[in-house]
């Protein structure tokens, strides 16, 4: 998708920032009448599938809105509404005249807002998920040695609402072998025939095609152990590594303004590993979780985080890797699922290349989680818990076989994606259950 770096005609990006979505799409419909380069037809032509995108992603009216924050902030008030609408805190866009509120804003609060963090209504999964991975940290930490973990779950898709078209494709996230994942198994699927591509592809997928009607799933096993390690910057080589230095766009690219950013980090420092440290530090005390829109409603996520200061796990790896690029330090994707017994979901963190060591991982947005805490933000760069399943090490790279239309999320695949001989389709509920999980 590197077409996303063109920039739209004006006439287009004024009726979107004003709201006129429907104005937008004709005018839209207008350009690609004309004889255009091929990347500005195509960011046309996907600008159109785009709206569809980002006026999912803001569902609610102000009323539903406010409903929405008084059912997960304990004690909210409509006047806590307005104050945090005017000080900026509220994400909204304008649809047709009418105010309509991103799907997620509520949450977004408590991240920007440690007093509003308090008072969202408590997800004890995640807290027993959370004293379970600082316990395990704590004993890593203090000498315990490294534990491996099989794990067996189970990912279901099944298609939202009507699709004219009697047959469909999937494809279904399955674990890689390679780093520190091993021995992945197909237990169960849904249909008899299937394809598993091969553990050396860097999305590695279960690919189904049959009727659209019905659930489609794969359970899984598989083995992953804790990656912990121990470098001596003066022992650092020199690099050897040749790969994973390179600019892709549409999302790492070597902006002028990430290439500044860059060297005001690092500053004189030639080491590579102490190069990363400080790109790792930089981020991780200066940026703030936040979720965000589908991935692909973005031109630069890199540039978008490093200017707006927030962005999820996906943003802070991607503002990771391209720096370290930059600074000609090989870094690369890393990414699948956060999987314990208490609850699982989407995950992505990063790869960094250590001469003389090799790679090692690094996870930035966790990292940034334990800003207060200077022992568990450190031990996330250059080791990992094994609350984890590894399905894609590398951003953006086609599946096997390969989908033919826009995906859902194309930057890598943690859900699931489905289409048919016509088209992607983005309406469909995915589920993950955790069917066994144990210490080796």
């Amino acid at each position: 998708m590197e077409f996303m770096n063109v920039k739209l005609p004006e006439e287009i990006v004024r009726e979107e920032y004003l709201g006129n979505f429907k104005r937008a799409e004709r005018i839209i419909d207008q350009w690609l009448k004309k004889k255009l380069p091929d990347d500005l037809k195509m960011r046309l032509t996907f600008e159109k599938e785009r709206i569809q995108i980002l006026l999912k992603n803001y569902p609610f009216t102000e009323k539903e809105a406010m409903d929405k924050a008084k059912n997960l902030i304990e004690d909210f008030k409509e006047e806590e509404f307005y104050k945090l609408f005017e000080e900026g805190y509220i994400d909204y866009i304008v649809v047709e005249g009418e105010k309509r509120y991103e799907k997620r804003f509520v949450q977004n609060i408590g991240y920007a807002l440690p007093e509003y963090k308090k008072r969202l209504k408590a997800d004890k999964n995640a807290e027993e998920s959370q004293k379970l991975l600082e316990n395990r940290l704590q004993q890593l930490l203090n000498g315990a040695k490294p534990k491996e973990h099989k794990i067996r779950a189970k990912i279901s898709v099944k298609i939202e609402g009507e699709v004219e078209e009697d047959k469909i494709k999937v494809w279904l996230p399955f674990p890689k072998e390679e780093f520190q994942q091993r021995d992945a198994r197909v237990i169960a699927t849904s249909h008899k025939e299937y394809f598993l591509a091969p553990s050396d592809v860097p999305q590695r997928t279960v690919y189904f095609e049959g009727p659209k009607e019905g659930e489609y799933f794969v359970e899984f096993e598989y083995i992953i152990k804790e990656w912990i390690n121990s470098i001596d910057p003066a022992k650092v080589g020199k690099l050897d590594q040749e790969e994973f230095l390179k600019e892709e766009p549409p999302h790492i690219v070597f902006t002028p303004y990430l290439k500044r950013l860059a060297r005001e980090i690092v500053g004189e420092e030639e080491n590579p590993y102490l190069k990363a440290k400080k790109i790792y530090d930089w981020i991780t005390l200066n940026v703030n979780y936040s979720y965000v829109h589908p991935y692909a409603l973005y031109e630069n996520i890199p540039e978008f985080i490093a200017s707006n200061l927030k962005g999820d796990c996906g943003f802070q790896a991607l503002l990771f890797i391209t720096l370290c690029r930059i600074v000609g330090v090989p870094a690369r994707w890393q990414s699948g699922w956060n999987i314990n017994p208490y609850r699982v979901s989407p995950h992505d963190w990063a790869l960094l290349f250590v001469p003389s060591y090799g790679w090692i991982p690094v996870d930035p947005s966790f990292g940034e989680h334990y800003k207060k805490n200077e022992e568990l933000r450190k031990f996330y760069f250059g080791n990992l818990d094994a609350f984890r399943m590894i399905a894609n090490t590398d951003f953006m790279k086609d599946f096997v076989p390969t989908k033919v239309y826009w995906r859902s999320d194309p930057c890598d695949n943690q859900v699931g994606e489905i289409e048919t001989e016509n088209r992607n389709i983005y309406d469909f509920q995915y589920e993950i259950k955790i069917v066994e999980f144990k210490e080796i």
